[in-house]
């Protein structure tokens, strides 16, 4: 399989919105840009959100009635996965991948392997010890730092996630109810006792995320039109983020 050499995109929106955006905005960006574009991308939230996987149920996962009392934006993002609260104090990624580059990446199990071991190349230069565990989660010691997702389109994937850094942790007990499909490795813990944050600055982390994924070249120009399109039609609207549809 080929390196990656990905170009780089640092870029956090003025908005919740925007970011979910963005990701989903740099996959249809790579597919029309052709089979050989690829890109990796690194933010930080400014405030506290929620984001759904695409087929999360609000009711299920989501403690509405504190988001709506703190005011926290409730978002759905294109992949999969279980819901997730995001804020300062956590790094996001999302990297967008070729078939055409890497065919052997339309095996799902190959995608999240071959993306989770470049986070983990990175991490445990940092903090050693980490690992990847139950499909798409990285932990430290059993306590999960890091949650991922995927989404596939023809010619490329979207691989993206979150990596826990000094984010306060009572914020998920806060805005998320227990999660109604668990991975066997949480032994019915709470979200207090499962999840760690990394001891780790999070600028040293972001160089190493853009070192392990050979990203050294600016992306000369990301989606903007696209991106506000998406927030206009999609992600600002409860049709989407709090139904799915």
């Amino acid at each position: 399989m080929e390196r990656l050499e990905l170009t780089r995109l640092e870029l956090t929106l003025p908005t919740a919105a925007e970011n979910i955006a963005l990701d989903e905005a740099l996959l249809l960006h790579c597919e029309a840009a052709g089979d050989d574009a690829e890109v990796f991308r690194l933010w930080e939230p400014a405030a506290p959100m929620v984001v759904l996987g695409r087929s999360s149920q609000v009711a299920a996962e989501v403690k509405l009635d504190a988001c709506q009392r703190d005011h926290v934006p409730i978002l759905r993002r294109t992949s999969g996965g279980a819901s997730i609260v995001a804020a300062p104090g956590s790094l996001m990624y999302a990297v967008v991948l070729s078939y055409a580059r890497r065919p052997a990446l339309r095996a799902i199990d190959l995608a999240h392997t071959f993306v989770l071991r470049s986070i983990l190349a990175a991490v445990e230069k940092l903090v050693p010890g980490v690992r990847r565990a139950g499909t798409s989660d990285l932990v430290l010691g059993d306590q999960k730092f890091s949650g991922n997702s995927l989404r596939c389109r023809r010619k490329h994937l979207l691989y993206h996630g979150t990596i826990l850094c000094d984010m306060p942790l009572d914020l998920v007990e806060r805005y998320l109810r227990t999660p109604p499909r668990q991975p066997q490795y949480r032994a019915g813990r709470g979200h207090g006792e499962f999840l760690i944050g990394l001891p780790v600055e999070r600028a040293a982390l972001r160089a190493a995320l853009s070192t392990a994924f050979d990203a050294s070249t600016p992306l000369a120009d990301w989606p903007r039109e696209l991106t506000g399109r998406l927030v206009a039609e999609k992600y600002s609207r409860d049709e989407w983020n709090l139904n799915g549809k």
